[in-house]
């Protein structure tokens, strides 16, 4: 069969792709590792080993001309240089500055606030459903969960925090929709949220307190300080990459968890097993399911050689199921599973500087949730699943067997 006659396996816009993107994961794997895609023109890697050297190699893979298969999306955006857009020396630089006011001292101590707000989103669950009214578990519990660790971090005022949902669904949907501004209802909400922590940093600057914008308004580093620019691109990672893909965690976890109950019954009875669980359903249903880097130089691999200045797709979803990393029951849930290295923070120099807030948010999560409610499952006929490219998640996912409803 010629190329021109093949089916498109991988079409990161079509509805079955993004609803179940395994099948065509490991068709990549096993027949196109490297595979060209025409319309828009990028190239996609899915096997474990290519990406995982592919995004430590800097000289060859640069993150500075964005993360997706678009082009300049930073540039329609009008963003600031946010760290995840940056490549060494400039990006160790920031992140080194950045890393000041994100200490896992600092976020270890959120710990008693945020369980006691997960506390008090299950009782107000476990009461609507004691009341037989539906419960969404995504909306009600896992996504509410970062929204309010965000706010605490950057101390928000209560009235400020609802703002948050809104921006997140503007990202997601001006991320798959190609950046097209003018084409969509995100802009005005896009800027609403450039204008607000603008605002925020200038005011945090005058008088600054203990939260997180404070002490990167004061954090320096060999004479340097960081921008207003800076900061906002701080933000900006994290609000739109730190928020909803916490929550798809959660709510991943439990869907997981819910399709097979002994093992379900084994976290349950023993939380010693969540931090493990938590790597695993990453693996299996990672947020972000790919991003993409820009060739500095032409790239061999596998017999081919993708171009200088070629958008390249880092299938993290695919890579974190690969068989030739994890073994032939690489599809299977295994919350015992020994994973020695994975992909679902990515690695090198961008492996997430949130990955250790990500991790305490959904053990707190877990160990409360299944305390409480170790019968948990999902309906999965009556979700929605969120529509992207890029990252995968819920718009609405309702929730089963809440104990003692």
């Amino acid at each position: 069969m010629t190329a021109a006659a093949r089916p498109r396996i991988y079409d990161p816009f079509d509805a079955g792709f993004q609803a179940d993107p395994y099948p065509a994961y490991r068709v990549l794997r096993d027949d196109d590792p490297v595979h060209r895609h025409d319309d828009p023109p990028f190239w996609a890697l899915s096997r474990f080993e290519d990406i995982w050297r592919a995004v430590r190699d800097n000289a060859s893979f640069s993150s500075e001309q964005g993360l997706t298969f678009y082009p300049d999306e930073i540039g329609t955006l009008g963003l600031a240089p946010t760290i995840v857009m940056l490549d060494p020396p400039r990006h160790t630089r920031l992140r080194s500055l950045i890393a000041k006011g994100f200490t896992p001292h600092r976020v270890m101590s959120m710990e008693p606030d945020i369980r006691a707000f997960v506390r008090a989103r299950l009782d107000a669950i476990t009461e609507r459903a004691a009341g037989g009214e539906p419960v969404d578990l995504h909306r009600e519990f896992s996504s509410p969960i970062p929204t309010f660790v965000l706010a605490e971090l950057f101390d928000l005022p209560g009235g400020d925090r609802g703002r948050f949902d809104p921006w997140v669904r503007a990202l997601t949907a001006i991320q798959d929709g190609g950046f097209d501004l003018e084409a969509m209802d995100a802009k005005d909400a896009v800027a609403e949220m450039f204008g607000y922590f603008s605002e925020l940093i200038t005011a945090r600057r005058a008088n600054p307190g203990d939260d997180m914008i404070s002490v990167l308004t004061q954090a320096e580093l060999d004479g340097e300080r960081l921008t207003d620019w800076d900061i906002l691109g701080f933000c900006f990672v994290l609000v739109a990459g730190g928020n909803d893909t916490t929550g798809n965690l959660i709510s991943h976890g439990v869907m997981l968890l819910d399709s097979d109950h002994r093992q379900r019954e084994m976290v349950a009875a023993d939380k010693d097993l969540i931090p493990g669980a938590l790597l695993e359903f990453l693996r299996l249903e990672g947020s972000v399911q790919g991003l993409a880097r820009t060739t500095l130089k032409p790239v061999r691999i596998h017999g081919v050689e993708i171009p200088e200045g070629q958008k390249v797709m880092m299938l993290y979803g695919s890579a974190n199921r690969d068989e030739r990393e994890f073994g032939p029951d690489a599809d299977l849930l295994d919350v015992t599973r020994t994973i020695s290295r994975h992909l679902g923070f990515s690695s090198g120099v961008h492996f997430c500087i949130g990955s250790h807030l990500a991790r305490l948010q959904a053990r707190i999560a877990f160990e409360e949730l299944l305390a409480r409610h170790p019968h948990v499952g999902v309906d999965l006929d009556r979700s929605e699943r969120l529509r992207s490219a890029f990252t995968r998640g819920w718009v609405h996912l309702p929730a089963t067997g809440l104990d003692g409803a």
